[in-house]
């Protein structure tokens, strides 16, 4: 691939080492292809629990998650096409926009497990991954743009309010035809780029699907486990 850009080929190479990756972890991700197509799409449901009142939702996974499982990595085998640490800066750029006043309190709402569903699909326009996701109750009810942006970690929301071109969207699914909830991918070369310039530098590979889901995936509630940079194995088929 090229050092800023990902192209089709590169990019189901990459999803086929999350996979691994992710089967050795038990992570829940898979490989959904369109029937009829080709085409296809990393995804992960997972129950997220949250704290719901009449004018917040606060996510608790987001505020109890052990330091661990944010993607961070030191090191880096020659032969793992994953390096994560170099995202971590960008990550903390996002969080220094936070603000005080933004920072959770104990609220006096209902616990209650929300239902999400989470796909990754190749953008061809801008040559990049793109992260869709829809929510909703146990009950079945979806939860609205509203409620979704106040599940997002109160460290992300005001930088990415403040961003409008970096914000969360209501969009058709480009394969599936249903609305989803997308993260708008136009940033996405601008906190790639540093990465993959460090690991030239170094000569480190990089797993650019990984290392963006890093970096993208704690804004909507994905943590992507430390143990994945450790966890070397030779390419498989998704299909």
């Amino acid at each position: 691939m090229s050092l800023c850009a990902l192209d089709e080929q590169s990019f189901r190479l990459c999803c086929r080492l999350l996979l691994q990756q992710s089967e050795e972890l038990n992570d829940g991700w898979s490989w959904e292809s369109v029937q009829g197509s080709e085409e296809g799409y990393l995804k992960k449901t997972a129950l997220r629990s949250v704290i719901m009142d009449s004018s917040r939702v606060w996510d608790l996974d987001g505020l109890n998650s052990d330091s661990e499982t944010h993607s961070s990595c030191q090191e880096q085998e020659q032969s793992a096409p994953a390096s994560i640490d170099d995202a971590e800066d960008v990550k903390g750029d996002m969080e220094d926009d936070e603000d005080d006043d933004g920072v959770c309190a104990e609220s006096a709402g209902s616990i209650q497990a929300l239902q999400y569903e989470y796909h990754v699909l190749f953008s061809c326009s801008y040559g990049a991954p793109v992260l869709y996701f829809r929510a909703c109750t146990l009950e079945g009810r979806s939860l609205s743009m509203e409620e979704v942006w106040s599940s997002v970690h109160p460290n992300f929301r005001l930088g990415l309010q403040r961003s409008p071109l970096n914000t969360i969207t209501l969009q058709e699914h480009p394969l599936l035809g249903q609305p989803f909830f997308m993260l708008h991918p136009c940033r996405t070369e601008d906190f790639m780029r540093p990465v993959l310039q460090a690991a030239q530098h170094q000569h480190r590979p990089v797993n650019y699907v990984l290392t963006w889901l890093s970096v993208v995936g704690p804004l909507v509630g994905i943590e992507v486990p430390l143990k994945y940079c450790t966890l070397l194995h030779p390419a498989a088929s998704p299909d």
